[in-house]
């Protein structure tokens, strides 16, 4: 009997001492072995940048899909199960496909070293290529130029959403160093949508495409996006549309939005694919509120919203998303991992939230203990203390404030543990 896909994952965990290890050797190795399936897949956009790139992934994803095409995609970190990663033709992929093309990879690997994000994506990747679909969704794990997806010799398209400081251990110090890494997903001659971008990270966007002969398609040149009497309005050369607002809450969903539209329009789509990028995505975790589920009866009356946003920008993001929701005092209960800008992220939230109340992520080994993180939220102005699990943080919360809006933040591994905990 074949182990099933959890077991082998597992083993797949022990192939290599370090988590992440960006050098695209032993990914090559592999999909040598298994006869380059990253040359068989049907027409790939793929998505890069800090923040962003699974919303814009999904809108674009519920673009393609309205017109009827089937449409592969893949994104990581998962949240509760990792079949999320990977989803063939419109359908998450089953336990049966995803043990088999798990186990076809660790033996094609024979034992060689190679992190679990190499060994799972090239996993996806052999998927995609013996399903049939219109198109393939990559989504980067981290970086750009030495990340796992970035195998494609001819993408159909690029996209660059916003860059920002994040993984600074393994991207460089600066906003220049971490474009250098996302611009690597630029190809010779193949277009690249770039969102809103901070001028130094611009200037270096530009340079790789223009010595790659690569045709941008930038916000604030070729597309622009707004919002108008609760409508959004975008427009490029062929036009203008009107369209409703984004079904994903925040400011920053507008431009995410944008950028979808504009790939959208690259690839032919008409006006219906592009109203259904913003009406049909769905993205969870991403200032998602709650409405059923164990927990969320036990925070009632109050309201339980869900967000994993980890890092400075999605911190403000984040603020600025609070600050439109309806008045209702806000209590978070954070919890964060060691190599995130604790300081860096609570910052903003420190402005529109009433207290903190921090827990260490469950079984995440590189969490912050929650004595730290609620001493880091103190020293950024929030009223903060510690509970010992996320039920129990509710639990204080609604005796203090039963009417409260409690949201969950600071770490996908932590917006992970809740959705599964809220499915029992």
């Amino acid at each position: 009997m074949t182990a099933g896909s959890d077991v082998i994952l597992d083993r797949m965990m022990a192939l290599h001492p370090k988590v992440i290890d960006l050098v695209l050797d032993r990914v090559w190795t592999l999909l040598a072995a298994l006869d380059n399936p990253q040359d068989k897949l049907p027409p790939v956009i793929h998505v890069a940048g800090t923040n962003g790139k699974g919303s814009t992934q999904a809108m674009i994803r519920a673009g393609l899909e309205q017109g009827g095409a089937a449409v592969h995609a893949y994104t990581s970190p998962h949240l509760a199960r990792f079949h999320e990663r990977i989803r063939l033709a419109g359908e998450l992929i089953s336990e049966e496909a995803l043990t088999a093309v798990l186990d076809r990879c660790y033996t094609a690997n024979g034992g060689a070293p190679i992190t679990y994000f190499e060994i799972t994506t090239v996993a996806g990747l052999l998927a995609f290529a013996e399903a049939a679909a219109d198109y393939t969704l990559l989504e980067v794990g981290l970086g750009g130029r030495l990340d796992a997806t970035n195998v494609v010799a001819r993408p159909a398209l690029t996209v660059i959403t916003p860059v920002d400081l994040d993984h600074q251990q393994f991207l460089g110090e600066t906003l220049a160093e971490i474009a250098g890494e996302k611009a690597g997903i630029i190809k010779r001659g193949v277009p690249c949508v770039v969102g809103p971008q901070h001028d130094e990270s611009m200037d270096v966007i530009e340079q790789v495409a223009g010595a790659l002969g690569a045709p941008l398609l930038a916000y604030g040149q070729q597309w622009h996006v707004t919002t108008e009497r609760d409508r959004l309005v975008y427009q490029d050369e062929t036009g203008l549309l009107d369209l409703p607002l984004p079904d994903l809450p925040g400011p920053h969903q507008i431009m995410n939005a944008g950028a979808a539209i504009a790939a959208l329009r690259y690839l032919g789509k008409d006006e219906a694919a592009c109203e259904a990028a913003v009406t049909r995505a769905y993205w969870p975790a991403r200032m998602e509120r709650l409405t059923k589920g164990p927990l969320v009866e036990l925070a009632a009356p109050a309201e339980l919203w869900l967000d994993g946003g980890h890092n400075p920008a999605a911190g403000r993001a984040l603020a600025e998303t609070l600050r439109q929701q309806p008045p209702r005092p806000t209590h978070l209960i954070c919890g964060m991992l060691n190599t995130k800008d604790v300081a860096g992220y609570l910052t903003p939230l420190a402005a529109v939230a009433e207290s903190l109340i921090a827990v260490s992520i469950p079984n995440a080994q590189s969490t912050i203990p929650a004595d730290e993180t609620a001493t880091e939220a103190a020293k950024v102005g929030l009223t903060a203390t510690t509970a010992e699990n996320v039920a129990a943080a509710i639990g204080q919360i609604t005796q203090i404030a039963p009417n409260a809006r409690i949201l969950i933040c600071g770490s996908l591994y932590l917006a992970g543990d809740v959705i599964r905990e809220n499915a029992h």
